[in-house]
């Protein structure tokens, strides 16, 4: 086949996504203080992503050198679950930081660790489910009159996977809201209780406002054209246009990591420690709380 230049850009963001996730991975697998229920969740959106950037790369190396249609399906189920992993993850860490401040007295219990067990079997399970469905017989490459946008993934599995990815952002977008009222009433209880100016109050509120943006923000601006267009788009429509869409949404694994681990004290002092070569896996860390993550 003639290299794609668009498949080469895809190959490249698949092996920026690997490098940075397997980082996260690797320092929370690695140390043992990081297995709260937080660094759990995190951990989870790093391997979805990880597994992502690898199916990107593998995708690439199988179509170019070693075309097959059975290894085509594998790999396209391991991105539809690397994909799937990667937005439900995001879901949970979203209902993680609602539950951290909805109920702060009680979120350092057994039962929260018992709920972030849960909602990763819950995640894992449904995301490998979407993700056999290729193998197990719904494609189209008896039929390809019945192909999406994204061959060999047929338009019902398309549509589905599209209308749950609008399903989470609704739910991510609620909770997000009801965040921003919390920390909006919490500050201001904090400004009047320590006798703080208005300006304070003002500046930790649009603090903590932009920060929640930023983060939904991104991940509508990478997700949103893509599965629109799978709603939208038609197999006889360019392969440029499912290009043009995919390759953003595969900069939202890349943007992960810094948004969700790098960002967190705890793990820039492992990060630190392993770049100045002192690296302790028993080394002390202050809990800090989802929302602060």
């Amino acid at each position: 086949l003639a290299l794609n230049p668009w498949d080469v850009a895809l190959c490249i963001s698949g092996t920026i996504i690997s490098c940075e996730n397997a980082i996260v991975v690797v320092v929370i697998f690695y140390t043992p203080a990081f297995r709260a229920p937080m660094f759990l969740l995190i951990g989870s959106l790093a391997t979805a992503d990880l597994l992502a950037g690898l199916g990107l790369i593998l995708h690439f190396a199988f179509v170019y050198f070693i075309p097959s249609e059975a290894v085509s399906l594998l790999t396209v189920g391991l991105l539809v679950t690397s994909f799937t992993a990667s937005v439900s993850s995001l879901l949970t860490i979203t209902i993680d930081r609602y539950l951290s401040l909805y109920n702060a007295l009680t979120y350092y219990s057994e039962r929260t660790v018992t709920r972030t067990y849960i909602m990763l079997i819950l995640t894992w399970g449904a995301s490998v489910c979407y993700g056999l469905l290729p193998v197990m017989g719904w494609n189209c490459l008896k039929e390809p009159s019945s192909c999406s946008v994204v061959k060999p993934l047929t338009k019902n599995h398309l549509i589905i996977l599209s209308v749950s990815f609008f399903m989470v952002f609704a739910v991510m977008l609620q909770l997000y809201v009801q965040i921003c009222r919390i920390v909006c009433r919490h500050a201001h209880q904090i400004a009047v209780q320590r006798h703080f100016l208005a300006s304070s109050h003002y500046v930790t509120t649009r603090k903590g406002i932009a920060t929640l943006a930023v983060i939904l923000g991104t991940f509508a601006s990478c997700w949103l054209p893509f599965a629109v267009y799978c709603l939208l788009g038609d197999y006889t429509y360019p392969a440029l246009y499912t290009y043009a869409t995919l390759l953003p949404a595969t900069y939202n694994s890349m943007i992960n990591p810094v948004i969700y681990a790098f960002r967190n004290q705890e793990i820039q002092k492992v990060l630190w420690a392993v770049c100045c070569g002192c690296f302790s896996s028993t080394l002390p860390f202050r809990s800090r709380s989802p929302s602060d993550v």
